[in-house]
């Protein structure tokens, strides 16, 4: 099976939960884009089963 296919944007975060990010994906061995997308998917899972 193939990995889905990453699509590069750009957006605009405030710097105090940059850092805190940034942190939190170096605690969990990911990358900063890798944690994004973790937290991501994970409130779009969530709020999904809210709105079922």
């Amino acid at each position: 099976m193939n990995k889905p296919y990453k699509v590069k944007v750009s957006v605009s975060l405030d710097e105090d939960i940059i850092d805190e990010i940034k942190e939190l994906a170096e605690k969990d061995d990911r990358s900063f884009s890798q944690y994004i997308n973790l937290i991501l998917k994970e409130h779009v899972a969530k709020s999904k089963t809210i709105d079922e």
